[in-house]
């Protein structure tokens, strides 16, 4: 009754959502005649109706419309919507194709290809030295699937994103960012807690004339999000990655 209940929830949370919904405030290339034709990742464009409230609801800045930090936080809210539901290259909009890359923590750059192999989304940016009996979270032994149910899983209303500050403008950005939610579910065998989970990092993006992305890098200290995902008590198994992946509704939440 728990898998049903929760796909049916999600499952009515999305037709109404998706009645009211035509545009997204703060990501392009997610609705409109040029995406008619896109490949999503899971058959349709995603709903951020609820991560959005979140951030509004709990952002530290509110960037006057127009100025450079609003333009900033549009951009790598665009470039990780479309790197986590896009499934074709091609439709990919905010970056230079031809030249793009991505490194966290001064990590070899990485092309969409390369990125792809490590199973990109959440996976790619949990990349680590670590050894594998320290990881919490071991990027070796996940999947893109399985990564994306962790993550939304802990967090199910999202893991919302602020520019907090920028220190220099294009064409080499700088700037310091924010995330967070609230750990409502469980994560790797550890129980909710219903707090407030934040990770705070520094990002550059060399972008071109047309304000496409060359080249992303991130620093953060993954330790800093592991941490306040792993303090709740020890569970059993719970077979929570099992409903979430059989439920479509569930699925497309993140």
């Amino acid at each position: 009754m728990l898998e049903t209940n929760n796909c049916l929830k999600f499952l009515l949370s999305e037709k109404m959502a998706s009645s009211v919904t035509q545009e997204d405030k703060y990501r392009s290339y997610l609705h409109g005649e040029g995406e008619k034709n896109t490949k999503w990742k899971f058959g349709t464009p995603p709903n951020y109706d609820v991560v959005n409230k979140l951030f509004e609801e709990g952002r530290t800045k509110i960037w006057p419309p127009g100025s450079l930090e609003e333009k900033v936080q549009n951009l790598v809210k665009t470039w990780e919507m479309e790197m986590f539901n896009k499934i074709s290259f091609e439709d990919f909009k905010s970056i230079n194709l031809e030249n793009y890359t991505v490194s966290v923590n001064g990590r070899k750059p990485l092309t969409l290809e390369e990125k792809r192999k490590l199973w990109g989304g959440y996976n790619s940016f949990m990349q680590t030295s670590l050894p594998e009996n320290l990881r919490g979270y071991n990027p070796a032994e996940e999947t893109a699937d399985s990564s994306h149910v962790a993550f939304t899983t802990a967090f199910p209303r999202g893991f919302a994103l602020e520019v907090i500050q920028v220190y220099s403008g294009p064409p080499l950005i700088v700037y310091k960012f924010r995330h967070w939610g609230y750990m409502e579910g469980p994560f790797k065998g550890h129980a909710a807690t219903g707090e407030l989970v934040e990770l705070y990092g520094i990002s550059t993006v060399e972008v071109d004339e047309q304000m496409k992305i060359l080249k992303i890098e991130f620093f953060f200290d993954r330790g800093e999000l592991l941490g306040g995902l792993m303090k709740g008590a020890k569970l059993g198994s719970t077979g929570t990655d099992q409903v979430a992946l059989s439920c479509p509704f569930l699925r497309k939440t993140g």
